[in-house]
């Protein structure tokens, strides 16, 4: 008995026999696990090289003058794009590919201050920042440029090559953007710390916003919304955490919000909020301890059976995960229902 091959079925689906969606498909190399030791090993060099042509330039490297700071990020540039266009379509590589264009974005500030530097050309009214590292560490409206520029090039990358990391850096950019409009829009040395605390914890409940309108949808290329809803709650935490008052209220006020966000975490199913939120308890317990009960003996004994019993929390949650979310797809009002994620929706 002759065996079917290739040819034959190839045959039959050009005489409309058998239908190609009904074969089964052929095996292929087996994907890596989500976030496995070689994601890890990726993800470190990428950041190595971020790192390396960011925060970690030194007064030597800023010697090199405007002209050849741009060549610079541009080779790099080109270098980058190019193995990772080489990556982007071979089996299991497009994790190693997307990283390679994200750093390629990253390099967008660097070239930028090059021509900035080079033919003076700051915003008007702010002088030169100094130094490019300082890029990272500090307020300066002369960086608005080079922020525009790395959000603009982000979102091109974006159209070519959609990989989810990228989204972080254009997040950054825009947080750094926030950071440097503050001087801008309240006019040189006119703000305070304050304002750059309000600014970073509206800018990150904005982009908390943006994330999960991101989460309403499923896309196919990778999780967006995943580095979005991290910078945004980086920003809103630090900014509302950074706030110091001497308002009971205001402190209870601030427990509060980070029990909001444990909540917030199971609504969405979104781990990053519940680990903010636990960390942002911690610090309000810190400071009952510290300062509000520091001579009671019976605070630290009342503080462990809440501890017990939020464990107690989490394990009846692990054990009952199906369930809650199931009772939260019967009871949710459809409104609220709309507002979950997809894949939270799916999990129900």
């Amino acid at each position: 008995m002759r065996m079917i091959d290739e040819n034959d079925l190839n045959a039959a689906v050009a005489a409309n026999i058998i239908d190609r969606s009904n074969r089964p498909a052929r095996e292929g190399p087996t994907k890596p696990a989500r976030f496995d030791f070689s994601h890890i090993i990726w993800y470190a060099g990428a950041l190595i090289i971020i790192g390396a042509m960011g925060l970690f330039t030194t007064l030597a490297f800023d010697a090199m003058g405007g002209k050849a700071l741009t060549i610079t990020a541009l080779v790099y540039a080109a270098i980058a794009t190019t193995l990772a266009h080489l990556l982007w379509h071979r089996p299991g590589l497009r994790v190693p590919a997307g990283l390679l264009i994200a750093v390629a974005v990253s390099m967008t500030p660097l070239a930028i201050f090059g021509v900035q530097a080079s033919f003076d050309l700051w915003p008007t009214g702010f002088d030169e920042p100094g130094a490019y590292g300082a890029f990272y560490d500090w307020i300066n409206a002369s960086w608005v440029y080079m922020e525009l520029g790395t959000i603009v090039v982000g979102f091109v990358a974006l159209r070519f090559y959609p990989f989810p990391f990228t989204a972080a850096i254009i997040a950054i950019a825009l947080w750094f953007l926030s950071m440097d409009l503050t001087p801008w829009i309240f006019g040189g040395d006119n703000w305070s710390w304050q304002i750059r605390e309000d600014v970073s914890m509206w800018f990150g409940l904005a982009l908390m916003i943006i994330a999960g309108a991101f989460d309403l949808r499923k896309w196919p290329a990778g999780d967006f919304a995943f580095w979005l809803h991290l910078c945004g709650i980086v920003a809103f935490w630090g900014g509302l955490t950074a706030h110091d008052s001497d308002s009971e209220v205001a402190r209870a006020i601030y427990c509060l919000i980070n029990i909001a966000l444990v909540l917030l975490a199971v609504f969405l199913m979104r781990r990053v909020y519940a680990v903010f939120g636990a960390i942002g308890i911690a610090c309000y317990l810190g400071y009952l301890a510290d300062e509000v009960f520091a001579n009671s003996l019976l605070f630290p004994i009342a503080l462990s059976a809440v501890g017990l019993g939020i464990i107690g929390a989490g394990i009846f949650y692990f054990r009952r995960r199906s369930q809650i979310m199931t009772w939260l797809a019967a009871n949710l009002p459809p409104a609220l229902q709309r507002l979950r994620p997809v894949h939270a929706r799916h999990l129900s």
